[in-house]
Formats: C-alpha cells, sequence, structure tokens
C-alpha cells in the first residue's frame, strides 16, 4: 500500500487538495443549511461557529493521531523563542481571526464572491514579499498580480445593490465582501510571518499548535462577544456527525494532500495547481449548492483568470532561467495561494 502511495504525483496530491479547499466553503453552507432543517429548540446546531470549533477539534483529534510521535517535550524546546512568537501570531492570523471572517461572509453573501474575492491574497503577498523580503520576480508575475487584483475590485463593485451594502470612501461594498477581503488579508500576512520566522519547525508540532491556539482564541473570543449559551449546541450528536465527517475530510484530508503533494513538487506545480482553485469553488458552488454565477462574478472571475494565467508565464519563465530547486518546506510554503482551508 505504501509503494502505490509514493507512487502518486506530487501533482496529484496537490490538485486533489485544492479541489477540497476548493469545496470546503460550499460544504459548509451546505452543512449550515442541514442544520436549519434540523432546528433544535429554534436554534441551528450547524452554525458558523459551531461549524469552525467543531472542525477544529475534530483537527486535532485526527492530527494527534498522525503525528503524536513528534509530540515530546523535546520538539517544543528546540523550537526558537522567536519562533514561538511567529507561531501565535500566525495561529492567531491564519486558525482565528480569517477563518471567523470567512465563515461570517458565507452568511453575508454568495459562496461565488468569497470564492472569487479570495483571490486578493496572491497579489497581496507578492507585494509584500517584494516590500518586506525584498523578493525579486519578473514583468509577468507583476503584471498578472494587477490584473488579479483588478479582477477582485470589479467582483465586489459591480454587485447587484442589496440590504448588506454599506458606504466605504464613496463606494457601496457588501458586509459579507468586506469580511472575505478581510479574511484574505489576514491569510496573506499570515504567510508572509511563516516565511520569516518558521524554518525548522516540525510540520506537526506546526499543525498542532496552530490549530489548538486558533481554536481556543476563537472560543474565548465568541464567548466574550456573545454569550457562552453561543455554543449551546455544541455537543449535538447531529452536529458531531457531520462534523466528523468535515474534519477528517475537508480539513485533514485536505492539508495531508498538500502537505504530501509539497514534498515532492517545486514551486511551479504549487502555482499551477492553485491556478485551478477560484475555478475548483465555483463548480463546487454550482455541483453543491446550484448557485450559479453573476454577471459580475462572470466579469470579474475572467480577470482574474487572465491574471492568473499571465503569473503561470512568470512562474514558468523564472524556472526557466534559475537553477533546479530542492523540494518546498512544508511549514514555511504551506499557506502558499491556497488561501481558506476549511478552518
Amino acid at each position: 500500500m505504501q509503494k502505490v502511495i509514493n507512487r502518486i504525483p506530487g501533482r496529484a496530491y496537490l490538485l486533489l487538495a485544492i479541489i477540497i479547499f476548493a469545496a470546503s466553503n460550499s460544504v459548509t453552507r451546505k452543512l449550515t443549511e442541514l442544520g436549519e432543517q434540523n432546528l433544535i429548540d429554534g436554534r441551528n446546531p450547524i452554525s458558523f461557529c459551531n461549524v469552525l470549533f467543531v472542525g477544529n477539534l475534530c483537527a486535532l483529534v485526527v492530527l494527534f493521531f498522525i503525528y503524536r510521535r513528534q509530540c515530546t517535550l523535546q520538539t517544543f524546546k528546540a523550537i526558537p523563542q522567536n519562533s514561538w512568537f511567529g507561531l501565535i501570531l500566525i495561529s492567531l492570523l491564519s486558525s482565528a481571526l480569517a477563518p471567523a471572517l470567512i465563515f461570517m461572509a458565507l452568511d453575508l453573501t454568495a459562496v461565488n464572491n468569497v470564492v472569487l474575492i479570495s483571490r486578493i491574497e496572491p497579489p497581496l503577498i507578492l507585494a509584500l514579499s517584494i516590500l518586506i523580503l525584498k523578493d525579486r520576480v519578473n514583468i509577468w508575475v507583476i503584471a498578472g498580480a494587477i490584473i488579479s487584483f483588478v479582477g477582485v475590485a470589479l467582483t465586489v463593485l459591480l454587485q447587484e445593490p442589496s440590504t448588506e451594502m454599506m458606504q466605504m470612501g464613496g463606494l457601496s461594498i457588501g458586509r459579507g465582501e468586506l469580511m472575505a477581503a478581510c479574511g484574505a488579508i489576514a491569510l496573506a500576512i499570515s504567510t508572509i510571518i511563516s516565511k520569516v520566522a518558521l524554518k525548522q519547525i516540525p510540520l506537526g508540532i506546526f499543525s498542532l499548535i496552530r490549530t489548538t491556539i486558533g481554536t481556543i482564541v476563537f472560543f474565548f473570543v465568541v464567548i466574550i462577544l456573545y454569550t457562552p449559551s453561543h455554543f449551546m449546541d455544541v455537543f449535538s450528536p447531529f452536529l458531531w456527525q457531520w462534523m466528523s465527517i468535515y474534519g477528517a475530510i475537508i480539513v485533514v484530508g485536505g492539508q495531508l494532500c498538500w502537505f504530501a503533494g509539497l514534498k515532492t513538487s517545486g514551486a511551479s506545480d504549487v502555482s499551477l495547481a492553485s491556478s485551478f482553485s477560484p475555478i475548483a469553488g465555483i463548480l463546487a458552488a454550482y455541483l453543491i449548492l446550484s448557485e450559479a454565477p453573476t454577471m459580475a462574478q462572470y466579469i470579474g472571475g475572467s480577470v482574474i483568470l487572465v491574471g492568473i494565467v499571465l503569473n503561470q508565464i512568470g512562474v514558468s519563465r523564472k524556472m526557466e532561467t534559475s537553477a533546479p530547486q530542492p523540494s518546498i518546506n512544508p511549514v514555511k510554503e504551506m499557506e502558499m495561494e491556497v488561501g481558506f482551508k476549511g478552518i
């Protein structure tokens, strides 16, 4: 069995991970709709808060089972102090703040909007990498990032007026779209921090610590902002029945496929696989939710695809002119152009 798994190319793992991650938004919305059809004393047992909290708990159980051998006192002591600070900050941004914002966005706007607006993340990562890390990129990559950013802007600005719109600088922007953009910004910042602060942390320890901190912080934030009754149905068998599947497939399965792909793939393979993310997300919304794209989404999505194509041309040319690179560090690049991963 292990030999068969080892024969599977890294690109296949990456593509499977992208499909799983891209479907997470639609699956989350579908689960909340199932909860609305099975209310408990008028409450939805599969609320967005419960999905995030219980999904993290399910992921923690599976991740601990997989990486339990790495969980030793010696391993934790070997982590430098400055890496701990970076790890905590990444956990707050990518495992607590970003998922919470994206889940709230899913409650306020169409899944396709969240999928397309989340594509603001790669251009932001590129801009921050150039400004902070002094990365050198070619004109094709820069042009692709700018055009993708324009596509995201068109998706937001061409939306039909609704009651969820709010005024910002003379422009009407939906609250859901704004939260999706803020979630993508949080993920982009966490990616830059991971490139700077995390270099020698074992993959299992990174995943466990990030998920644990994110779960704890999210729990207390909800308790403070709302009330403890917000988690009243967190032990509902109906909730755990669905979240066990969600946590195992979407959260853990997707990340394990992603990590397996990173071990044997180069940056160009990762970039190419990630380019399918918006297409997979829109197809998932149509197949799972029967949500057809609007005209604004067609226009913005088409422009984003042009930007992705230009980015791929730039990545390919960079690979042709540079020396062969070793396989990607799974921890350092785990956030690379993937966006929301279900938690």
